[in-house]
């Protein structure tokens, strides 16, 4: 019996429970370190891209940056045949909005969109900032060139579309340099707003802040270890009546691990054990470092899915720091600091997700669960468009990750016999004819 190769690789992708598609190698080894660095020197040599510095210099300043930023996304458009939708985005924010606010600024982002095939209405985003800073955050003419923070996450999202570009994908991929990140989210803040009134699907913001260090402060060198923050559950629930119905639902049935930016968490941390196991991602349970907060907490104040995706082992002497040598220590964020082999790795650890993500269809939107006194688990979801399948999870209630699945076809209804449903968490993913997966979507209702 002769069966088709096509065949073949979609029942290996189910069997093995992964998707193993060799086209994720091959973008895996796309990503250039050369190109990388060449981009992190170019945004270092303008100087300063501080939020509120010069607009009208082609050398120096943020909106040389923003220009320039603006030019490569348009030259790579140009390359795949006018495949991306390159252009500014911009608010004002006006003085004393906040102490870091000292005169009115049009806060400019630059936005590269490649529509997708099936579903152009849904986004997968990738972020960079564009603005760095010294020791004062409101000095906005001394010297701040921001090698790793954040030249490297806007090089990655670059160096992102360069790559991708080469591609078609059934959901649309965004790659986005925000400004006024060190004077107050001010970028994330308009764009996840300009997303909101545009209606956007967004299935996932991975938001790139440092991917270039590996000595950290704390004698560390590791260059394989990344962290991953996500915060557990969305913070739009504005009703005073939905949070305490959510609350109560989630005392009693579980999820307050669960959210939607966990669940991006999980999948970049499964797509990239998959494809790159030397890597080491580390998901820490948190919005952000520890009283802090980057550039996807504005996509998450309005109930998007959104990560920081960063280094292990941060430099403090090179963060925020003006340009000096104290004790024998030199401190700034210089381009000599910048480890461009792990800023590959961590470049590719978002293309691979992206494409995986842009490459499946939706997640399914209701996924009901039942089974209580009973030694199994019922599942129930909606039909998803554009799936061949489904895959049902599980796993441990104290683990971080999804440990058991499985696949079916043809049905929107099963029960786990034998898996008692007081014992784990579920969930279900949406299963394409080519093998990707969509992020799985926890239980939101309880069948009766």
């Amino acid at each position: 019996m002769k069966i088709a190769i096509s065949s073949i690789f979609l029942l290996f992708c189910i069997v093995i429970g992964a998707q193993t598609d060799p086209k994720i190698y091959d973008i895996i080894a796309a990503v250039s370190e050369e190109r990388l660095k060449n981009d992190v020197q170019t945004l270092a040599d303008f100087g300063t891209r501080h939020t509120l510095s010069d607009t009208i210099s082609n050398t120096r300043g943020i909106g040389a940056a923003r220009r320039w930023i603006k030019s490569e996304f348009e030259t790579i458009s140009k390359e795949c045949n006018n495949c991306l939708e390159v252009f500014y985005q911009s608010n004002l924010v006006e003085k004393g909005t906040n102490q870091r606010i000292v005169k009115d600024v049009n806060v400019v982002n630059v936005v590269a969109i490649q529509r997708g095939t099936i579903y152009p209405n849904h986004y997968i985003i990738m972020s960079g900032d564009i603005d760095s800073r010294v020791s004062d955050p409101n000095d906005f003419t001394s010297d701040a060139p921001g090698a790793n923070d954040n030249a490297t996450g806007m090089a990655g999202a670059i160096e992102a579309a360069r790559v991708l570009s080469q591609y078609k994908f059934e959901s649309s991929i965004v790659y986005l340099g925000l400004s006024g990140e060190e004077q107050g989210l001010f970028g994330g803040q308009g764009f996840a707003k300009y997303a909101k009134d545009q209606n956007w699907q967004i299935i996932g913001v991975l938001n790139n802040d440092m991917i270039g260090n590996i000595a950290g402060v704390d004698g560390v060198i590791d260059n394989r270890t990344f962290r991953i923050f996500s915060e557990p559950v969305t913070t739009d629930e504005t009703d005073p009546e939905k949070l305490v119905q959510q609350a109560k639902a989630r005392r009693f049935y579980g999820g307050e691990v669960d959210g939607i930016s966990r669940q991006l968490a999980r999948y970049v941390y499964t797509t990239t054990k998959t494809y790159m196991p030397e890597m080491n991602p580390m998901m820490v349970y948190r919005l952000d470092r520890f009283g802090r907060g980057g550039h996807h907490r504005p996509f998450n104040d309005l109930g998007f899915a959104g990560i920081r995706i960063m280094e292990a082992h941060e430099n403090y002497t090179q963060q925020h720091q003006d340009i000096r040598t104290e004790n024998g220590i030199a401190y700034g964020d210089t381009f000599e600091h910048v480890n461009f082999p792990y800023c590959k790795k961590l470049t590719a650890v978002n293309t691979i997700t992206m494409a995986s993500l842009a490459s499946a269809p939706p997640a399914p939107d209701q996924v009901g669960i039942g089974g209580i006194v009973e030694a199994s688990a019922k599942l129930q979801w909606n039909t998803v468009e554009g799936a061949k399948g489904y895959k049902i999870y599980w796993r441990d209630t104290t683990s971080p990750t999804w440990n058991h699945s499985r696949y079916v076809e043809d049905v929107t209804e099963i029960t786990l016999e034998g898996i008692v449903i007081d014992n784990f968490f579920f969930g279900v993913a949406s299963v394409a004819e080519n093998g990707y997966e969509s992020l799985i979507t926890f239980p939101n209702k309880i069948l009766r």
